[in-house]
């Protein structure tokens, strides 16, 4: 069956209309916890970015899974990975995360972990998906579930963060720019690097409900950046609104992605003995950053876009370090899911056991050019499918040859088509992925102006 709701990170979408409304997220809190808790007085965690619309939305949930029984943990504001740990830590049946990521604040979203820390699979969202059709019926008085807040929530993330350092890591004498996208992790993220010993300047860290991710965080990361130059810092750190992806910046402000922090880090887990399976990129993972890999004596294979796909073909390779470009880095060994501190911490680690900067671990890089635009569209498949798309298509890789590499796909969290290409040769590049976004503009309307 297809999905309705579920998306590839949960139920995202403008606050108001379905299914970002209250009526909608009360059913659904019941229907999770039907579904989640088996009928039993299961416990659920509940924590949640800094979006005006959480307040809502963490009400309407947590009335929908009293009313189905269940037990409800509120953590309040706490970055996505910190509600995936607690979700282990306090054994609940599952951890709910009310957050739209990287998108602005009129947007919210629903994510789902179960027992494990993990995302549910499909077949669980399925479920969900399933019971929302059914007659909304509350348990009897006797058997409806209570909620407590848990007030030392961000305490006990902050600790596991500094636990992801290996005993007697210090960031004593590094200065470093930390990011948090007035997002869930502006209070927890300066304080793991500043009780770490890091002098800490802390920019993004004042949320007012509306301002997530706004010129802010991995998205916009020209702030980090300058404040890096400005403040003569060893590197920048940028988080995204929910703190589940990092971007970082050197000593001189240069951007480094997720593909070469993945390198840095599967490189240091390689010279400490202490890698195991393939490295695991995305399709989108730079061709330049595979090859590294390769030469440096690691496997790399590459996942379908979305960090639920890396943690799956991890899984399978036995695979322990794997991430995105756009920063979502897994670190099995230290965490369930993408970790935007801890994965920043690995990179520090590297550089205070090495004695070396974030430019000198990146030294041996050689990214090919690459290129992404977004074409918003109404309907995907029919842009996807287009006969004028497939045939730009088929010219743009035979100009490319062997040497580039070609990838649309739509987005699973809103209505873009994603036109990446990559080559050797930055101006071929350049003229390709206007040439084929223009094609996807082109093929988007072929079935109504055909009609």
């Amino acid at each position: 069956m297809e999905k309705r709701y579920f998306g590839t990170d949960g139920i995202r979408g403008p606050v108001g209309p379905a299914p970002m409304s209250a009526d909608v997220i009360v059913r659904l809190g019941w229907a999770a916890g039907r579904v989640l808790c088996g009928g039993q007085r299961g416990r659920v965690v509940i924590g949640r970015d800094t979006r005006v619309s959480g307040d809502m939305l963490e009400s309407a949930l947590e009335a929908g899974l009293v009313s189905a029984g269940a037990e409800v943990d509120l953590l309040g504001v706490l970055p996505t990975p910190g509600i995936a740990y607690l979700t282990r830590a306090l054994g609940a049946r599952a951890g709910i995360v009310i957050s739209a990521s990287h998108n602005p604040f009129q947007d919210n979203g629903i994510k789902f972990f179960g027992p494990d820390g993990r995302k549910l699979d499909d077949e669980t969202e399925l479920a969900i998906e399933q019971a929302l059709d059914e007659v909304f019926e509350s348990v009897p008085a006797a058997r409806l579930g209570m909620a407590r807040r848990v007030e030392d929530a961000p305490g006990r993330y902050i600790e596991f963060c500094k636990n992801a350092a290996p005993a007697g890591v210090r960031l004593d004498g590094l200065r470093i720019v930390v990011d948090s996208a007035n997002g869930a992790a502006h209070r927890v993220a300066p304080a793991v690097f500043r009780e770490l010993g890091a002098d800490v300047i802390s920019i993004g860290a004042d949320p007012d409900g509306y301002n997530i991710n706004e010129g802010v965080g991995s998205t916009s990361p020209e702030a980090m950046q300058a404040a890096v130059r400005e403040h003569g810092a060893h590197l920048g750190i940028a988080l995204d609104g929910d703190a589940d992806r990092v971007i970082m910046a050197d000593e001189q402000g240069k951007l480094r992605d997720g593909d070469e922090l993945l390198y840095v880090i599967a490189q240091g887990r390689k010279q400490a003995g202490k890698l195991r399976g393939p490295v695991v990129g995305t399709v989108m993972t730079n061709l330049g950053i595979e090859q590294a890999i390769q030469s440096a004596g690691m496997q790399f294979e590459r996942a379908s876009v979305g960090d639920r796909y890396v943690l799956e073909l991890l899984d399978r390779s036995g695979g322990l370090i794997g991430g995105e470009s756009s920063g979502h880095i897994i670190c099995l060994d230290r965490s369930t899911t993408g970790d935007g501190i801890v994965a920043a911490l690995q990179v520090l680690t590297e550089m205070v056991l090495s004695e070396t900067s974030l430019a000198g671990l990146c030294r041996s890089l050689s990214k090919f050019p690459q290129r992404l635009v977004n074409v918003r569209v109404q309907e995907k498949k029919t842009a996807l499918e287009s006969a004028v798309l497939r045939k730009a298509i088929k010219a743009a890789e035979a100009e490319l040859g062997a040497d580039g590499r070609v990838l649309i796909r739509a987005s699973g969290t809103e209505s873009l088509i994603r036109v990446m290409v990559e080559g050797r040769d930055e101006s071929l590049v350049r003229r390709t992925v206007q040439a084929l976004a223009q094609a996807v503009e082109e093929g988007a309307g072929e079935r109504s102006e055909s009609a």
